[in-house]
């Protein structure tokens, strides 16, 4: 019998993950615009075998953009670009159904498959941060239930569209003259209540059938769409006993709308700060902390949570009772991750934007290779993960102790792949191929 394997992608932020990675004398900056950067990245991530690599994206300039890197590369530019230099892994990117129209989001992401030999993964989101709104031509942000409800009619738009080519439509036949079987492509002649869309899409089936679904939402709303669509769930969790409670949640919500939940991978974040001693490991991690902004730390404070602070209140305790968990707000999944660091830890302000300084709330480990890869296993193999997204604090060091130290010992733990066995996304996460809806109309 095959032993379940992990999956690992390669979660690429601009700078690295660690709100202060930018300062560091180790990181590559000065790079952050050039993609022979990247491609380098990639290309280190699909010689340790990642499942993929994934590039997170927002609509909008983040407020905070003077004391951080929140700029956002477009990610499909980006990801063209990584498909090139690059064979097997996989290419995985946000685009928003709050911000994309179904038509033009399914054609980018079909050319992406085809361009890369089935390795595209779109990473459905419905964008929470209220200053895109203005950026398109709108008054206001729309309400988190809309956009979920937006987003699951855009999603059966997009699947369609994707599904009306059926395989074998492509005939370019030289000696018959027939390029396409017209009777195997199809209108999808969807009208709903906020989205008309014709079809069919002018690009044929991709070599993966669809682009693999990722979903990054823990809200209520979140969990109900990741059981009826999800294939992947990218989550953030602090703790074994709250990734695991997820990872239940999730796979028994799965089962109940009628879907197989092996066919669904869970997949927490984890930012390693790795040295030869834990001692070594945690100097570096406090050596990132030092470099955190007070006046950049508290404006993510106030983002997350509402609470207005300044400088004075760093050394005290975080003022619970001023925490406001009404509200759209109190909807986000990052909002009960760290309320949760609150209850349980009882931080000083200080301490607490030292923990989302690592990584927005997504659980940092600080130790050996060995003790990394310890806690990789223990989430693994105790129900709370399927897998990781790595979040190096800094680029490109921080990639590099994970891939050289920590991969080797899951390999030799049986838990990682030594190589690749396929050569699509979907190969990789152990998905199968969908049919076309349309196969069975007939």
């Amino acid at each position: 019998m095959t032993r379940r394997q992990l999956h690992l992608n390669l979660f690429v932020y601009p700078g690295g993950h660690h709100e202060a990675a930018w300062r560091h004398p180790d990181s590559d900056v000065e790079r952050i615009l050039d993609i022979g950067h990247y491609q380098d990245l990639a290309r280190r991530a699909e010689a340790a075998a990642f499942d993929g690599v994934f590039l997170a994206d927002g609509p909008a300039l983040a407020d905070n953009v003077r004391h951080a890197s929140r700029i956002r590369l477009e990610p499909f530019t980006w990801l063209s670009a990584i498909a090139a230099a690059t064979e097997r892994i996989g290419l995985i990117a946000t685009a928003s159904t709050t911000y994309f129209e179904p038509y033009n989001l399914a054609r980018l992401f079909a050319s992406l498959d085809h361009l890369s030999g089935g390795r595209a993964g779109w990473n459905i989101v419905t964008t929470g941060a209220p200053q895109a709104a203005r950026n398109f031509g709108l008054d206001a942000h729309p309400a988190h239930a809309e956009r979920y409800a937006r987003a699951a009619e855009f999603v059966e738009v997009v699947t369609g569209l994707w599904d009306s080519w059926e395989d074998g439509a492509l005939v370019a036949d030289r000696r018959t003259g027939v390029f396409a079987d017209t009777d195997r492509v199809h209108t999808i002649d969807h009208e709903g209540p906020r989205l008309t869309v014709r079809g069919p899409l002018n690009t044929p089936r991709t070599p993966q059938g669809r682009p693999v679904y990722v979903q990054a939402g823990s809200s209520e709303d979140g969990r109900a769409f990741a059981a009826r669509y999800a294939e992947a769930v990218f989550t953030a969790h602090q703790t074994l006993a709250s990734g695991q409670a997820f990872y239940a949640d999730l796979k028994a919500r799965v089962a109940a709308a009628g879907r197989d939940p092996g066919q669904v991978l869970v997949l927490p974040g984890i930012s390693p700060f790795i040295g030869s001693t834990r001692a070594e490991a945690r100097a570096l991690y406090e050596e990132f902390n030092e470099l955190t902004q007070p006046e950049y730390s508290l404006q993510q404070l106030h983002r997350i949570l509402g609470l207005e602070l300044d400088e004075e209140a760093l050394d005290g305790p975080v003022p619970r009772e001023l925490i406001d968990a009404g509200g759209e707000r109190g909807n986000g999944s990052r909002f009960r991750v760290v309320l949760d660091i609150i209850d349980r830890e009882r931080p000083t302000v200080r301490q607490l934007v030292h923990r989302l300084a690592g990584a927005r709330g997504h659980r940092v480990v600080v130790g050996t290779p060995e003790q990394v890869a310890d806690q990789i296993q223990e989430w693994f193999e105790h129900g709370a993960a399927d897998g990781f997204n790595v979040m190096p604090p800094w680029l490109t060091g921080g990639f590099d102790l994970f891939a050289d130290h920590v991969v080797p010992i899951l390999r030799e733990r049986g838990l990682f792949r030594t190589e690749y066995t396929g050569t699509t996304l979907r190969d990789h996460y152990g998905l199968s191929r969908p049919d076309s809806q349309y196969a069975h109309r007939k």
